[in-house]
């Protein structure tokens, strides 16, 4: 080999597919190798050339003659150049010089298993680029007259690794018996060896596998054909997988990739539970896993699936999220100013892209913990270009809750029966892909379904249940068109919500709410010039929600009507282009136009103009800003059917987004990033009952006429029946508010069987909130304005993640998670209440006005995740222990004041400890 120039990467993040390389030339000195300077020559300067060492091979990894050419007797050299990392693995093999296609490809498999010891620069790991050469010798021809025949084969077969099945390239087999006859498998992980009758001891070793011994007995005149499996040292059932990344042009986005996604502690195997443990991301309460981000409603991020929207992300708030978790190759997290292909919304975006289909075999898991079982199976089609994909799960944790509660509830009266405690929930997903020249066209059906409360077990029981289910049903196709490459897709959905009510004897009223969706979208990506690439598409989504009550009163007759409540239709328009007028300089601007219909006769419309622009200081930092405007229908706090439709009558949410940051590539692979965010929110439509004070209560005792928006916004109708748009005495919903905050990530990518990452926010987001005033009895006496922090806003919130994976393939890892506590507003309990007295002048509680609150007390958690694997022929198993706060600490959730009227003032918090340990073993084949 030898090396003839050095470099050193990009300062982006990992997935910057566009990420350029700086490259110095190498000089041989007296002293040995030097990197060329860009510095003038000066005789004077008493400078030394930084010192350059070569990388020294340290494994080598053979590359084996195709049987198949050795009758053509072709030998020679076959020249590659290699990419060798800081780290001495081979990040990538180019062909400079080839010999035959056989051979050719012979080594471009093999130099991917070399290793080394990495260069360095004066003492300091550097990546390079070497020539590597690969000889061939051809095998000694047989000599047609007088020679001895080559001997017959007796052995031949397959090596493959234990558990995933992948063909072993290069591996050497001896036999004890010959040992100067060793072979070596092809490129197809193949082999044939021609050794004399006998028991032989088979010797195989592999890079990166444990060496094993089979013995064999071979027959003169007879081939035996066999199968050997060797075990890997580290097993890893995440596949490598060749990815090429969008090239980073946003603000913001974190992407993760397997183990980060499947392995971080208290997450549960779910990989969009991780996003809770990203830099800008709160929570409502310690373990409910919708995230809220930047300081704004869990409704306002919007959750996609390959570019899908999403209704509900997560089972039972609790739980995980409604997708498989091996249907998901990489998550896409932008905390702001998400690109203009997700529009309306006023927050971030949380994109799950689809694992690709693997042509290589059939491939699937099982898995089956605490509280539900799950399957994923994939298979191809060779001959077609087909490939099918299955997966879906089940909860049985009604069994499990039913046992517990009847174990916790108190014994029912004779000939009665204790309500069931539910909690259910099940998805599943499919997917066809099917190559079309060029292209791919791909059919993906996914669905949910999740019900909880309690359900009577007798005719005198009280029943209270809720439900949620959405089915998905997606097409779509890609093909390059002209320079570019087109998308065409279509999705129908249908979304049910469903609450039932039932009392005996004969009271009893059910809602269900079931919304249908279409929608269509086309998208066209073109390079225009070298520093040019525009990405341009549009979207129509129609919407058509209808309300079915049924209602009875105390006897058997039962009302029933059914009424279309909202039909609306949304279209949007996005483009954006990528220009990089230099090297160091990338600017996108973008633009989204939305027309948001409800019928009959209201249209919102939107004009959102975005702008982003990076800037490559050096090698290793980068600069980054950006610019946007949003709009999104009103929200409630979680995403329902029919509110996004039905409430464009008052009107959109208005909201700027602006950010600047820094990313650093620091010592030995750390990424280092800073972000600082401002986010006007202009106008906001929160339906939410925290929004002011009041919205949710009945008028004051003690008040002629409440404040102006204090005061009981929903009714039925006139006859009691379905209301319609003249029956709803809407609150002012309407508010602005404030975000901002500054966010850091430093973060170890997955490698070197570990990942991890310490993320801190330091964050602030408030409301115009109207609220009453009260005197030192506790009597509302007036009423206020001003701005106050968000119910859920956090000031502090710090992760660590740490995980790795030992040489015995056990793999630890632990997570700590902190946060300083919201405002005490009553949101989840009480509000603020001071020592004080009544009119007796006896001690009595005093309800503080709401610009007067405390905060609750910090929280602390510990997760922590234990799991073993092992390996066999054709699979591989394990278990696993995973466990959101081990600690079983309890987060405050509010205060209970009790006593007064004579009795002592007392203040007990309020709160559980949410813990979820989840024991399971999966199985991978």
């Amino acid at each position: 080999m030898s090396a003839t120039r050095a470099h050193a990467q990009d300062a982006g993040t990992p997935d910057d597919g566009g990420a350029t390389q700086a490259e110095r030339e190498l000089q041989r000195t007296d002293a040995g190798w030097a990197v060329e300077s860009d510095a003038p020559l000066s005789e004077d300067a008493g400078v030394p050339e930084p010192a350059f060492t070569p990388p020294a091979m340290v494994q080598d990894s053979p590359a084996p003659y195709p049987p198949g050419l050795a009758s053509a007797g072709v030998a020679g050299v076959v020249k590659l150049e290699l990419l060798i990392d800081d780290a001495g693995e081979v990040e990538s093999a180019t062909l400079v010089d080839g010999l035959h296609p056989l051979l050719d490809r012979a080594a471009l498999h093999a130099a991917p298993s070399l290793r080394f010891a990495p260069a360095t620069v004066d003492g300091l790991p550097v990546a390079v680029r070497i020539f590597f050469e690969y000889r061939f010798e051809a095998p000694a021809p047989v000599s047609a007259a007088g020679a001895t025949p080559a001997a017959p084969i007796t052995l031949k077969g397959l090596v493959r690794t234990k558990g995933n099945r992948r063909p072993l390239v290069g591996a050497t087999l001896v036999s004890d018996a010959q040992p100067d006859a060793p072979v070596q498998t092809d490129v197809d992980g193949r082999f044939e060896a021609r050794w004399p009758a006998g028991v032989h001891p088979v010797r195989i070793t592999a890079p990166g596998h444990k060496p094993a011994v089979f013995r064999e007995g071979l027959n003169a005149n007879e081939a035996l054909e066999v199968v050997y499996g060797l075990e890997p040292l580290i097993i890893n059932p995440y596949e490598t997988v060749v990815r090429g990344d969008r090239e980073r042009t946003e603000v913001s986005r974190v992407t993760l990739h397997d183990a980060e996604l499947r392995e971080v502690p208290g997450t549960m195997g779910d990989p969009f539970r991780v996003v809770m443990l990203l830099p800008g991301v709160g929570s409502m309460v310690s373990g409910v896993a919708y995230p809220v981000v930047r300081g704004s409603q869990p409704a306002a991020t919007g959750y996609f699936l390959d570019g899908i929207r999403v209704p509900i992300l997560f089972h039972l708030f609790l739980g995980p999220a409604v997708i498989h978790p091996d249907f998901i190759d990489a998550i896409d997290f932008y905390p702001g100013s998400p690109p203009p292909r997700y529009g309306r919304l006023m927050g971030g975006a949380i994109d799950g892209r689809l694992s690709r289909p693997r042509d290589d075999g059939v491939h699937g898991s099982a898995y089956a913990d605490l509280i539900n079982a799950g399957f994923f199976i994939e298979t191809p089609f060779k001959d077609t270009g087909t490939n099918v994909s299955l997966a879906g799960r089940y909860s049985y944790t009604p069994w499990l809750i039913a046992l517990a509660a009847n174990q916790l509830q108190a014994p029912p009266p004779p000939g009665r029966e204790n309500p069931k405690v539910v909690l259910d929930f099940w998805d599943y997903q499919g997917r066809v892909e099917q190559r079309l020249g060029e292209g791919t066209l791909r059919l993906f059906a996914f669905g949910s379904s999740d019900t909880f409360g309690s359900e009577a077990q007798d005719e005198w029981g009280d029943t209270a249940l809720q439900s949620i289910v959405f089915h998905r049903v997606d097409l779509r196709h890609r093909h390059p068109v002209g320079p570019g490459e087109l998308e065409v897709g279509g999705t129908w959905g249908l979304d049910r919500f469903a609450i039932v009510s039932r009392s005996p004897p004969g009271d009893a009223t059910e809602i269900h709410i079931d919304q249908g969706h279409w929608s269509a979208r086309l998208g066209y990506t073109a390079t225009l010039s070298p520093s040019a690439t525009l990405r341009a598409g549009a979207d129509v989504e129609h919407k058509r929600a209808i309300v079915e009550l049924l209602q009875q009163e105390g006897g058997p007759d039962v009302d029933r009507e059914v009424a279309p409540v909202a039909l609306g239709t949304f279209m949007g328009a996005w483009t954006e282009l990528v220009w990089q007028p230099h090297e160091k300089w990338a600017v996108v601007p973008g633009l989204r136009v939305d027309n948001y219909h409800l019928s009959p006769g209201i249209d919102r419309r939107a004009l959102e103009p975005r702008l982003t622009v990076r800037h490559k200081v050096s090698e290793a930092l980068t600069l980054k800003g950006g610019a946007g405007l949003f709009h999104q229908p009103p929200t409630t706090l979680i995403s329902l059917p029919v509110v996004d439709v039905g409430s464009l009558l008052l009107g959109l949410q208005q909201g700027v987004q602006l950010s600047v940051g820094a990313e650093w590539k620091a010592w030995r692979g750390l990424e280092v990033g800073l972000d600082v965010y401002l986010n006007p929110m202009l106008r906001t439509l929160e339906l939410t009952p925290f929004s002011d004070e009041g919205l949710g209560e009945d008028e004051p005792p003690d008040t002629q006429t409440p404040p102006g928006g204090l005061r009981r916004g929903m009714q039925l109708g006139d006859d009691g029946g379905i209301p319609d748009r003249s029956d709803f005495d809407f609150p002012d919903f309407r508010g602005s508010g404030m975000a901002y905050g500054l966010e850091f990530l430093l973060r170890h990518p997955l490698g070197d069987n570990w990942f991890g990452w310490l993320s801190y926010s330091l964050q602030r987001s408030t409301r115009r909130t109207r609220f009453y005033r009260y005197d030192a009895e506790g009597h509302r006496v007036g009423e206020a304005e001003a701005d106050l922090p968000f119910a859920f806003d956090q000031t502090h919130i710090l992760n660590l993640v740490l995980s790795y994976k030992f040489a015995n393939n056990v793999t630890l890892g632990g997570v700590l998670h902190f946060n300083t506590g919201r405002p005490e507003y009553g949101t989840l309990g009480t509000q603020t209440h001071r020592p004080g007295e009544d009119t007796s002048g006896r001690p009595a509680w005093v309800k503080s006005d709401r610009d007067r609150v405390d905060r609750l007390p910090a929280f602390l958690r510990f997760d922590v995740r234990l799991s073993k694997s092992w390996v066999y022929d054709t699979f591989s198993l394990e278990a696993y222990l995973d466990m959101l706060n081990v600690t079983l600490r309890r987060e405050t959730l509010g205060f209970e004041y009790e006593g007064g009227n004579g009795f002592p003032l007392r203040k007990d918090a309020v709160g559980l400890p949410i813990a979820l340990p989840i024991l399971g073993v999966k199985g991978r084949y």
